[in-house]
């Protein structure tokens, strides 16, 4: 399936989530691209990427044995609790 496109579209007659998404007038012209989204191939599973080389590589990594804990350290520097960026 090919896209759909939309030229020359005022910002005016976007839904209002879309509008809220832009920094641009009301009067200001856009273009609209609609595509379809790829689905993921289904049945996608461990197995299939067991032959892989790097698959598994860092499982015995100790200082990756609380992965949530690992991320939640390695992003503090830039984010806040909420999730938002330091300022």
């Amino acid at each position: 399936m090919g896209a759909v496109v939309f030229e020359h579209v005022p910002v005016a007659e976007l839904p209002e989530k879309w509008r809220a998404r832009l920094a641009k007038a009301g009067n200001a012209l856009v273009t609209v691209r609609i595509e379809e989204e790829a689905q993921a191939a289904p049945g996608a599973s461990a197995e299939q990427f067991a032959d892989d080389p790097l698959f598994g590589m860092w499982r015995d990594r100790e200082d990756m044995a609380d992965v949530p804990g690992y991320v939640r350290r390695i992003r503090a520097s830039r984010f806040e609790d909420d999730g938002s960026r330091n300022k």
